[in-house]
């Protein structure tokens, strides 16, 4: 059957992994090569920016599979998501956690040849991702969760160059998940009207009439901790400005999802990686010109 050629196989897996989406992929990549450049004091050099390159879109990779057989008896009442290849039956729930085993374990020999800190410390990453997707059936800021698991990528980087995880890597990762609060926000108020039928718990949900300015709070708390934290480590004006550009970003988006729209929400989200983009060249620029 033409359903069980290797091409057309092929391009299930692509789709489970979202390799035509790859948005959520540098949503954990920029601050993640941020955590790295403040570790290092610059480059970190190739062997540790390739590790977390291709660590990171491993990971991101797995955990589209896991997360889509956890939802897949929620995605089929989901507009966005009914046609997903679990939730439409394209592929089993074991051959796709099948596949994101092996991403996972691809990503876990690259940690290897890092340092056992950051051994120890991709474990506890993979278990808070592997929890992240149930905790939508009784946690009501699930959003909450994910950002720690999109933000684990910065303990990581720090224990990969300096062999421990200082306390500033700490506030750096509670800055960015109020990042993932705001974009994930946006993300979850394009399915609210299905998940308040089938149950589902999100930041959307809990925050009511107050969703777009939890979400402009969320963007607030994030770039003022990570300005605070760069003047901290010594950053000086072109980090600043890259904190601010994002900062616009950030106020544009508010224009897009002010009315609620699915499209405007969206957008709002599929976008947000320039947020973390511009923050990270800042950063590279400003340790560069010192």
């Amino acid at each position: 059957m033409a359903s069980h050629t290797l091409p057309h196989r092929l391009s299930i897996y692509l789709d489970l992994i979202r390799w035509n989406r790859p948005a959520g992929s540098y949503l954990l990549l920029w601050p993640t090569l941020s955590a790295l450049w403040f570790a290092a004091g610059g480059f970190p050099g190739w062997h540790l920016l390739v590790v977390f390159v291709l660590g990171t879109f491993l990971m991101r990779s797995a955990g589209c599979a896991v997360n889509d057989v956890a939802d897949r008896d929620f995605d089929r009442h989901v507009k966005r998501t009914a046609q997903r290849p679990v939730t439409s039956g394209l592929i089993r729930g074991r051959e796709a956690l099948g596949v994101g085993a092996v991403l996972a374990f691809a990503a876990f020999l690259l940690v290897l040849s890092t340092n056992l800190a950051t051994v120890a410390w991709s474990v506890v990453a993979l278990a808070v991702s592997i929890f992240y997707p149930f905790t939508k059936r009784f946690f009501s800021m699930p959003q909450a969760v994910l950002g720690v698991a999109f933000s684990f990528g910065i303990p990581m980087a720090f224990a990969a160059v300096q062999g421990q995880v200082p306390a500033f890597a700490w506030w750096l990762l509670l800055g960015n998940l109020f990042w993932v609060l705001a974009y994930d926000t946006e993300y979850a108020m394009v399915d609210r009207d299905d998940d308040l039928k089938i149950g589902i718990r999100t930041s959307a949900i809990t925050l009511g009439r107050f969703d777009v300015a939890g979400v402009m709070a969320f963007y607030a708390i994030y770039l003022g901790s990570w300005a605070l934290l760069g003047l901290q480590a010594g950053r000086g004006p072109a980090y600043l400005a890259g904190i601010a550009l994002a900062g616009g970003i950030a106020a544009w988006h508010f224009t897009l999802i002010r009315t609620r729209t699915r499209e405007g929400c969206f957008r709002a989200f599929r976008l947000n990686h320039w947020v973390g983009f511009v923050v990270f060249a800042g950063l590279v620029a400003d340790l560069a010109l010192t």
